[in-house]
């Protein structure tokens, strides 16, 4: 179950999604909420996005291992 971006826990895998009218739009790797904001998992490499949403890497039937 997708969950409001203001309560995404950090260094953890997430998925994530921006929702607007248009539908919900998910990115296809695993990210990580940090202090300066998000991150790819794998790589560490910033992520330029505002979700909106969060759930757990794996939970929307992704690979829990980012693959």
């Amino acid at each position: 179950m997708w969950q409001s971006v203001s309560t995404a826990p950090y260094d953890q895998d997430l998925e994530l999604a921006v929702m607007d009218r248009d539908g919900t739009h998910t990115l296809v790797f695993p990210c990580r909420r940090t202090l300066v904001g998000w991150v790819k998992s794998g790589t560490r490499e910033r992520v330029e996005v505002s979700p909106t949403h969060w759930r757990l890497w794996g939970a929307g039937g992704r690979p829990a291992d980012g693959g």
